[in-house]
């Protein structure tokens, strides 16, 4: 293999590692050379549909040469586990979101790939997408103002035959929570990542339409340490699924996404003041796909990580800061542990804020 292409292995062959393997063949930097999974099967599966190596172990991956970034797929709770073992052994992590479902061991992670001089990037592919980039440096150059109100809401619909098919998914110890862990995690990154970081908020979790362990349906009232407010809602209850929407309101500019594209943008540069009584828009649907993850998971396209998997690809052989790092996973992380705080506890809860 050229020195210039780095080999990657995935760990867990679930859905969203065909995401991952479809994305590395579109990247000539990057090569698969093999899978694991602790279901054999499901392993040669995957290893047979892209011509790769099933491995039998994950030592036995992570003790290949030509193996330099792992990418960890698995269910969420092993998510540090595994991301430990791969920087001990000197390979870059790849981690799916969420970055694992506790501080402790997104922190044993974090200082892991720290110690052992390797990058690691927690998956939030819609950081790159191009309707998002585009927001970012509208607050990056002050059009849009001094944010005032940061809105998030990801209502989606999943049936209990969605949680009955795979044995990890609604349990607290392996998918860390529900609505808001699982789907929602991916806008309240990218509300964080807007808004800045969060001050306190206070929630509500709740199981309503299925049974399992945890919620399906959570809202928070958050306090931003800019002084800012917003509103994070996640639902898995919402027949059929509507798209995710994001809204980022200031003194100068406000902007609407549906499913990463923009679908309202008003810029008070570009048409000048309102009457006193300000000037309603409404958002257009136009653009939007007809389909999207908020009903059936195999909508997502795999564009969003193979952007990113480029831009850690450039982090490691060029030193440039990830777009998302494990820091950034563990800020999101920290978020919806405080929803579930604040709503067990039926009280406003305090976040670290940086």
């Amino acid at each position: 293999m050229s020195n210039d292409i780095l080999g990657f292995g995935i760990v867990g062959c679930g859905v969203i590692s065909r995401w991952h393997a479809n994305a590395l063949s579109e990247i000539p930097e990057a090569k698969l050379i093999g899978v694991n999974d602790v279901i054999g099967e499901r392993a040669d599966a995957l290893a047979a549909e892209f011509g790769v190596e099933s491995f039998a172990s994950l030592d036995e991956m992570l003790a290949r040469d030509d193996i330099h970034v792992i990418c960890v797929t698995t269910p969420s709770g092993l998510h540090a586990e595994i991301g430990i073992a791969a920087a001990q052994a000197g390979k870059h992590v790849l981690v799916e979101k969420p970055i694992d479902v506790t501080l402790e061991m997104a922190d044993r992670l974090i200082t892991a790939c720290a110690d052992a001089g390797v990058q690691l990037s927690v998956i939030s592919q819609h950081r790159f997408d191009d309707g998002l980039q585009e927001v970012r440096g509208l607050i990056d150059s002050g059009r849009l103002g001094r944010l005032v109100v940061g809105t998030a809401s990801t209502k989606w619909y999943r049936t209990q035959g969605y949680y009955d098919g795979a044995d990890w998914r609604g349990t607290w110890k392996l998918d860390g929570g529900g609505s808001l862990m699982n789907q929602g995690v991916h806008y309240v990154d990218l509300l964080l990542w807007l808004m800045g970081p969060a001050k306190s908020l206070v929630a509500q979790a709740n199981t309503l339409a299925h049974d399992i362990e945890v919620e399906d349906d959570a809202a928070a009232l958050v306090r931003f340490a800019s002084g800012a407010v917003g509103t994070v809602h996640a639902s898995t209850t919402m027949y059929p699924g509507l798209p995710e929407r994001l809204e980022i309101c200031g003194t100068e500019g406000s902007v609407a996404i549906d499913d990463g594209t923009i679908v309202m943008k008003e810029l008070k540069d570009e048409k000048g003041e309102t009457g006193a009584y300000g000037n309603r828009k409404s958002t257009s649907s136009e653009g939007l796909a007809a389909t999207s993850a908020a009903s059936d998971p195999t909508a997502i396209k795999h564009e969003g990580h193979r952007r990113q998997m480029v831009d850690l690809i450039s982090a490691i052989k060029s030193g440039t800061p990830l777009l998302s790092s494990g820091q950034d996973g563990r800020r999101a992380l920290e978020f919806i542990l405080s929803v579930y705080e604040s709503s067990k506890a039926e009280a406003p809860v305090a976040l670290s804020g940086h």
